[in-house]
């Protein structure tokens, strides 16, 4: 029954096929179809979202390594320009050490964080799919359920209308 409902040809068109109740005398088949063919159009879209999606975050990383370095090349540039004037004021490496220390603490810990956020990331995600995957359970088991329910409802009310002669 899963397959029966789930698996159905969408005919191979585009969006301006789509099944009718002409062809159909089964109005359920063709709501379902129909529906399924709306569903399957919007699926065809998903790898180009995909992509667009992975391009534009190569492009963002591309342009943060930029700025970092623009940004690093002009502070050097300003400095060596200037170092005269800085280093009487600032003696030279009264500094450095204590920033080259902190700055690889910054990034050991920005670097954990990412990590983690990542991970959190990918469980979340695949909780959500093991949560689809309960759900379409669940829908099929109440679609059962209340099927059966139909049914034995429908067996209960045909057999009260025989007994009364209808």
């Amino acid at each position: 029954m899963i397959d029966e409902r789930r698996n159905v040809p969408n005919g191979g068109g585009g969006a301006d096929e789509f099944v009718n109740t002409k062809d159909n005398v089964n109005l359920y088949t063709s709501a379902k179809e129909n529906l399924i063919r709306i569903v399957d159009e919007a699926a065809k879209i998903q790898p180009q979202y995909s992509q667009s999606i992975s391009n534009f975050q190569l492009d963002y990383i591309q342009s943060m390594k930029n700025v970092i370095s623009t940004t690093f090349y002009t502070q050097k540039q300003l400095a060596e320009t200037s170092s005269r004037a800085w280093n009487e004021t600032y003696p030279k490496y009264q500094f450095t050490e204590q920033f080259a220390k902190q700055t690889r603490e910054i990034t050991r810990n920005a670097i954990r964080a990412v990590n983690i956020n990542n991970q959190l990331t990918i469980n979340a995600l695949e909780a959500a799919r093991e949560n689809l995957k309960i759900y379409n359970k669940t829908i099929d088991a109440i679609a059962e359920f209340n099927t059966n329910a139909a049914k034995a409802w429908n067996l209960v009310f045909v057999s009260q209308q025989l007994a009364k002669g209808y």
